[in-house]
């Protein structure tokens, strides 16, 4: 489980999201950033046993930067005001489909699984493959435990459409128009390894990997 000194800071930041107050709290950050990293070792060693496409990834392949991109963004805050990581074959630079969380103070802490904003090309493949399995995806949708935990990932919505050069076996009702296009709240409680890639995401990720 995250240390609270490690939410105090991020609560802290959100209030003083300047380059001088960062800079002055820099070992707290550096203290708060290495909680995150065992945070993540436990992560990867717990989630291994049952996937074991992440059990040779590092804490430096999952956590994100805390420094934003602001080159195109009309909010110049320096810092993000979440630490958070991604659990996927290959780290989180290659797009597969994987585990996320971070923990933001402020009823914001989210666990979920997919794949986030997947190129065309890709996002393609995954329809594909998911067309081929759809017997095996709806089963493991369906299921209680899937149920309890995450949103359904089968929808369409009356304002969504059929994907241009649609070509696969299923009728338009059960088209999964927009999949893995967001990531799934699990709650907003306190984070400990254990609530990270719940087994019921394993075999819908597999799919799609």
């Amino acid at each position: 489980m995250l240390q609270p000194a490690t939410i105090k800071f991020l609560k802290d930041l959100k209030k003083n999201n300047n380059k001088p107050w960062f800079e002055k709290n820099k070992t707290i950050y550096l203290d708060a950033k290495e909680d995150i990293e065992q945070f993540v070792l436990q992560v990867i060693e717990g989630m291994g046993k049952i996937d074991p496409d992440i059990t040779s990834l590092q804490p430096k392949d999952c956590i994100f930067r805390i420094y934003r991109d602001v080159r195109f963004s009309k909010d110049k805050t320096p810092y993000k005001t979440n630490m958070g990581a991604s659990f996927n074959k290959g780290g989180k630079k290659v797009p597969t489909a994987g585990y996320y969380f971070h923990c933001e103070p402020g009823g914001q802490n989210m666990v979920g699984g997919g794949l986030w904003m997947p190129m065309p090309p890709h996002l393609a493949k995954v329809r594909q493959e998911i067309d081929y399995s759809f017997d095996e995806w709806k089963k493991f949708d369906s299921t209680p435990d899937a149920r309890k935990h995450f949103d359904s990932l089968l929808s369409v919505g009356e304002d969504q459409i059929t994907p241009n050069g649609w070509k696969y076996r299923l009728p338009k009702s059960e088209i999964v128009v927009q999949v893995f296009n967001h990531m799934d709240r699990e709650h907003d409680g306190s984070l400990t390894e254990g609530t990270i890639g719940h087994p019921a995401l394993v075999p819908q990720l597999s799919i799609t990997w």
